[in-house]
């Protein structure tokens, strides 16, 4: 008579059955049930993916340095720098700069200046060409997105350099009918010196053309810009705008760099800004389709 066999063991052990488990699978207690094989423990359920309109308002985007960090170092900085002037320092270096760019003018550099100073000109040069981009776009993707950043930039500078100019009263460094014009409301009549105006267009509406180009290049399957073009599109204009408005006189040196901590405070403020989430009115109808922004 043949002797019964013994069960399977069951101490946490599998059984030997010839085939190794698959890499990776975890055995639970000693196998299936009844001693089968083991079985891998089941699979966590993904996070349901969020709804295609379900998106944070308002839109945004991230830059860098990444953060709001780098926004409130700026914005401090050109409090600060208002401050000192209110109180009358850097001032004796703003006269000295200004004195001597006047005692060393020369006809070639002047001109040479001169026109290099329009790459901060908004109102005839940067805005209009900003337009023309913004236009080419939308009417290559038949959309009417293109239009925003351009409207956003032209707010952001209207409702910030406006009125500090404004407000704080700075004389221009030519004004020679005043006593003091680089102190800070100096001139209540036509002093519109601080902060720069075209220093602020120099970092503002380059980035806005940036953005413009680079959606023509995608419409257009084009590659995009590479970095060092990048760089230097954002790095050149606010130098030798700034470099060239003391040079001619047309602002203080304070007031160049105050221009530029603006620019780019503004800058950051408006690229954050996802120009192809933004609500359009219905009546738009398929031009409300994003551009590639």
């Amino acid at each position: 008579m043949p002797k019964p066999r013994r069960p399977a063991p069951t101490s946490g052990v599998a059984p030997t059955s010839g085939v190794a488990p698959a890499s990776g699978t975890v055995l639970v207690g000693g196998g299936g049930p009844q001693g089968g094989p083991p079985v891998a423990p089941p699979a966590r359920a993904r996070p349901a993916a969020a709804p295609p309109g379900d998106r944070r308002w308002p839109p945004l985007r991230p830059v860098r340095p990444s953060g709001w960090w780098c926004d409130a170092a700026l914005a401090a900085c050109v409090v600060a720098l208002t401050v000192a002037l209110a109180r009358g320092a850097l001032l004796e270096f703003d006269v000295g700069v200004r004195d001597w760019v006047l005692a060393h003018r020369h006809p070639a550099p002047w001109w040479s200046a001169r026109v290099l100073n329009f790459l901060g000109q908004g109102g005839l040069v940067l805005v209009p060409v900003c337009v023309g981009l913004a236009g080419w776009l939308a009417r290559r993707t038949r959309s009417a997105r293109p239009l925003l950043p351009v409207v956003g930039a032209f707010l952001l500078g209207y409702a910030t350099v406006g009125p500090l100019k404004l407000l704080l009263d700075r004389g221009y460094p030519r004004n020679t009918e005043l006593a003091h014009p680089e102190r800070l409301f100096s001139d209540p009549v036509g002093g519109l010196a601080y902060p720069s105006g075209h220093a602020v267009n120099a970092v503002l509406w380059y980035a806005v053309a940036m953005l413009l180009v680079a959606g023509l290049r995608r419409a257009y399957a084009r590659p995009p810009l590479s970095a060092a073009t990048r760089r230097t599109i954002r790095v050149l204009p606010p130098v030798v705008v700034s470099c060239t408005t003391v040079y001619l006189a047309f602002h203080w040196v304070t007031d160049a760099v105050a221009g530029v901590l603006l620019g780019l405070l503004l800058a950051r403020l408006w690229a954050r800004v996802d120009w192809d989430a933004l609500p359009l009115p219905a009546r738009l109808g398929d031009w409300r389709r994003p551009a590639g922004l």
